[in-house]
């Protein structure tokens, strides 16, 4: 991180240059966390999408620390092989056979997870702890993404009673008003 011109602390501008790609894929893994909690069937497509952005955020990682650029041809080698590995388990998921045993929720959880520990290794693997970060994350909001899938109702219901009970609130509270009044 860099420091500005008094050395007493970093600028803002100077953080978001040198961090905007973790931020960015921090940004898109939330993103992808809130819509699942929303439609969960429907996000492996933006899991999968995903791949290519976090494998070249890994790339520009390790080629912005790395002093030699000869090993670019090992490092895009390295990156393919990982992130082509991620892809096609997730790809495995969506094979008929496969499909047919899972239901969908389980199916788009298990994407998740991949993602998750594929982010998390890519970071370990290369040095970089913000994209393990990341990937950590993402492993943490899967159980979250269960235990809501799973209280969906019980959350609706308990919504529900809370408004009504602010309803209930409120129109008392102008009754007490209009009266004092």
């Amino acid at each position: 991180m860099m420091v500005d011109e008094a050395g007493s602390s970093p600028s803002l501008g100077a953080f978001l240059k040198e961090d905007w790609p973790y931020i960015a894929i921090l940004i898109l893994a939330l993103i992808g966390v809130a819509f699942a909690s929303l439609a969960l069937e429907q996000m492996a497509l933006y899991w999968e999408l995903l791949i290519p952005f976090f494998a070249a955020v890994c790339i520009y990682a390790r080629m912005r620390d790395q002093q030699h650029k000869v090993a670019l041809t090992k490092l895009l080698r390295i990156e393919a092989l990982h992130w082509g590995a991620v892809l096609g388990a997730m790809r495995l998921l969506s094979v008929q056979d496969v499909a047919d045993i899972m239901n969908a929720n389980a199916s788009a959880l298990m994407m998740m997870v991949l993602l998750a520990l594929g982010t998390f290794t890519a970071g370990a693997q290369i040095g970089a702890w913000r994209i393990s970060l990341v990937g950590a994350l993402l492993g943490a909001a899967v159980p979250f993404l269960a235990l809501l899938q799973r209280a969906s109702l019980l959350v609706t219901l308990v919504s529900v009673a809370l408004l009504v009970v602010a309803g209930f609130y409120i129109s008392h509270h102008r009754k007490a008003t209009s009266t004092a009044a």
